[in-house]
This record gives structure tokens, C-alpha cells and sequence, in this order.
């Protein structure tokens, strides 16, 4: 091989090393600010790309080293540049490869725990087929996760609340689909291709309270349709302009909604579980412990808030988001400012006897709702006699199922899909 040659890729290996190690690094490293989160939440889903990334240099680099140490020849300074970024690179990416055979028996035995050993057995084989055969899939990692047909509509809308100013406005004071007088309020509707019957899973959408639309994790909602079920992704109004309990009052209006509509969506009333992300796995919560709601089958909250006083005073380090503000803005102030405000508007303090089974996923390293959060949660559910699982992912940040075919997605796609057979069968 020329010396020109040689030149030319150990650059390139001194390039790719550069950015293997420094994004392997955001696996262990907390992301300070809003704008470095993305990296914090993604790089970790991504480790088997990373894996690749790290390999490359790593590969070029041994290819020139061998020979020279065959030489009794000592390697260069950007050729042990190379060789040590990479294998650090290395190291990190495959840190959560290496925890997942633990991780999987963990949330195996957690499942089993709570559920029974046999809560798949009243789960019909033809449910059981569609759904993924192992927890985590190597090669849908590099090629996704297959989504099947099914249909979709979009836009139905479901009510329109006056747009008072905040706290001017009396709870479920609507005017249904007046657009002239209130804001207008939709939700996006995906169903198995045949014409049936099905339970029905209704999703919310995170974003703080403050931002996000139904059409959030698109691809979370077609997979769950393409099982099964319909799904109704809804809306709400957002903070600040809005502030709780507008985003409860919403929620509770869009079950009301599917109440009415559904022999039209094919909706089967006594199967009906929510989901929520982050914010909308807090409203979900709240929606399915409130005494006077729909009845609620199961409930599934992706790393949402619970007890909003202690996240306020208790705040993530380092805290990205900034999480006193955002609670400041969804709730009026601060918990010595609007104390009924954060009692009102946190699920904790609806535990009681009877609620509907509770299934809890949450990273480690969330930065945004510490996960000591939901452990504290589990138990208090569990104190009273109600059915809770918590699914703890050990590497997973704040927003870890923003990448579908991500590490902890498949992870969390895997049993939220037996929880919600399991709780609607």
C-alpha cells in the first residue's frame, strides 16, 4: 500500500474516531442543555451504529499498526490517537448492549411478579403471533422496525373549548366544534385494516404541556393499530396560555368523545386503555384515576411526572428543560405560590384501592423526571393493593422511544405490547 494511501486513511480514521468518541461519550456523559438533550436521549438508542462507527477506525488503524509492531517499529502519534479514541468509542457504545441480557431478565421477573407467571396464557394465539418474539431485535436496530397497513384518518375533531384566559374558564365549559368561539381540538385515528371490533388505546403526546401534536410517535401508533386495536391520538390545549386543569378537561373531552362515536370507530367501551408520554403519560394518569372518567382498563405512563411539588423542589442535576419553569408555566407559580394547584394536578395524590392496572417504563438516567420518582410511585400503588409494574431501562434518558427502532423502544415495545394485551384481553 503506497504511503499516500496510508496518509490518506489514517485521516479518515482520525476523523471517524473523533466523532465515535465524541458521541459515544453522551452513553454515560448527562446532556447540561436543551440543545445538547437530543444527543443524550439518541446516542444511547443508536449504540449498535456507533458500534460500526468505532470498528471502522479502529479496523484501518490495526491494519497499519500490525505491520510496524511486526517490525519492531513503533506506531505514530495520530495512529495511537486513532487507536485509543476508538477503543474508548468502543467501550462506551457497548455499554448498553452489554447491560441488555440483565436488563431483559429484570423486567421479565417484573412482569411475571405483578402479572402472574402465566399472564400470557389468557392472551389468544393470534394476538401472540403479532406481536415481537424477542425484547430486543439485533437487526431491526439497523433496519426498523416493519410497520404493516392499516387505516388511518386524520383531523376528526372532538371539541372546542372557549379560549378564556387562564383560570377564567369553568372546567368542561365547551362548545362543541363552535371554531368561531372556541379552539378546536382533534385527534388522529389509526385501525386495523379489517372492517371489527376492537379495544382501543388512546395516546397523549408529551412536550412539557406546552407544545406536541397527535401526530407525535406516528409510527408507535401504527404499529399498536396494525395489532389490534383503534388508537385515538388526541390533543390538548398547551401552556402557558392554557394552564391545568384546561389539559385534564381536554383529555376527559376526547373520552367522552369516543364514548359517542364508538360504533362508528369500531371501538369495543369495555376495552379501553391510555398511554401517555412524558406530560401525557402525566394527564393519562390523571385521567384514569379520576372516579367520574370513562372506565379505564390499564394505563401506561412512558417516564411521566408524578408527584409535581417534590419534581419542583427536587430538581434533575444538571436540569436541561429547566423543570421549575415548566411547571411554573403549566401550573401558575410556584407549589408555595398555587399549592392546591400542584396537590390537583399531580397522581399521586389520587392513589387509592381500585385503580386500574398501571404499567410504569422509565430510563435510569432520565434528566427531566428523575426515575427515583416512579419507584416511589410503584410502590404507593402497590401499598394500597393495585396492580403496578415499573420497567426500569438502565441507560435510557428523558424520551428514549423517540427513536422507534432504538435499544430501549424495542425494549419497551415489548412488554407494553403483552401489558396491553395482558389488561384488555
Amino acid at each position: 500500500m503506497s504511503s499516500l494511501i496510508q496518509w490518506m486513511l489514517l485521516r479518515l480514521a482520525l476523523l471517524l474516531s473523533s466523532v465515535g468518541f465524541f458521541l459515544s461519550c453522551w452513553i454515560i456523559v448527562p446532556a447540561p442543555t436543551m440543545q445538547l438533550l437530543p444527543l443524550g436521549v439518541g446516542v444511547p438508542e443508536l449504540s449498535p451504529w456507533l458500534l460500526v462507527l468505532n470498528a471502522i477506525p479502529l479496523g484501518i488503524a490495526m491494519l497499519q499498526a500490525i505491520p510496524l509492531a511486526l517490525q519492531g517499529m513503533h506506531y505514530s502519534l495520530l495512529q495511537r490517537l486513532v487507536l485509543g479514541a476508538s477503543l474508548v468509542g468502543l467501550f462506551l457504545s457497548v455499554l448498553p448492549l452489554v447491560q441488555l441480557p440483565a436488563t431483559e431478565q429484570r423486567l421479565a421477573a417484573a412482569m411475571v411478579d405483578e402479572l402472574g407467571k402465566d399472564y400470557t396464557a389468557g392472551i389468544s394465539n393470534e394476538v401472540l403471533s403479532k406481536m415481537r418474539s424477542h425484547p430486543f431485535i439485533l437487526a431491526d436496530a439497523f433496519r426498523g422496525i416493519t410497520l404493516s397497513p392499516v387505516r388511518y384518518t386524520s383531523g376528526i375533531p372532538f371539541a372546542a373549548p372557549f379560549d378564556y384566559a387562564p383560570f377564567d374558564y369553568a372546567p368542561f365549559d365547551y362548545a362543541p366544534f363552535d371554531y368561531a368561539q372556541g379552539k378546536p381540538l382533534s385527534m388522529d385515528i389509526y385501525r386495523p385494516l379489517k372492517i371489527g371490533h376492537y379495544p382501543a388505546l388512546v395516546i397523549i403526546y408529551g412536550g412539557g404541556w406546552q407544545s406536541g401534536t397527535p401526530q407525535h410517535h406516528a409510527d408507535f401508533s401504527r404499529y399498536i393499530a396494525a395489532q389490534g386495536y383503534t388508537v385515538f391520538a388526541i390533543a390538548y390545549r398547551h401552556a402557558p396560555r392554557y394552564q391545568f386543569p384546561a389539559q385534564l378537561d381536554d383529555v376527559r373531552a376526547a373520552l367522552t368523545f369516543i364514548q359517542q362515536h364508538a360504533t362508528e370507530y369500531e371501538t369495543d367501551l369495555n376495552r379501553i386503555a391510555l398511554l401517555g408520554r412524558s406530560a401525557g403519560g402525566h394527564l393519562a394518569m390523571l385521567a384514569a384515576y379520576q372516579s367520574d372518567t370513562l372506565p379505564i382498563r390499564a394505563v401506561i405512563n412512558y417516564y411521566g411526572p408524578f408527584n409535581l411539588a417534590e419534581g419542583y423542589r427536587k430538581p434533575p442535576k444538571p436540569d436541561p428543560l429547566n423543570v421549575r419553569a415548566v411547571l411554573e408555566a403549566f401550573l401558575g407559580g410556584s407549589p408555595d405560590a398555587v399549592p392546591e394547584q400542584y396537590a390537583k394536578a399531580s397522581p399521586v395524590s389520587y392513589v387509592k384501592r381500585s385503580l386500574p392496572p398501571t404499567l410504569l417504563i422509565h430510563g435510569s438516567r432520565d434528566h427531566i423526571v428523575q426515575v427515583d420518582f416512579a419507584r416511589d410511585m410503584c410502590q404507593r400503588l402497590r401499598a394500597v393493593g393495585n396492580t403496578s409494574v415499573l420497567l426500569e431501562i438502565p441507560w435510557a434518558e428523558h424520551a428514549f422511544d423517540t427513536i422507534f427502532p432504538g435499544i430501549s423502544n424495542q425494549v419497551a415495545l415489548y412488554y407494553t405490547e403483552r401489558f396491553l394485551a395482558w389488561a384488555l384481553r
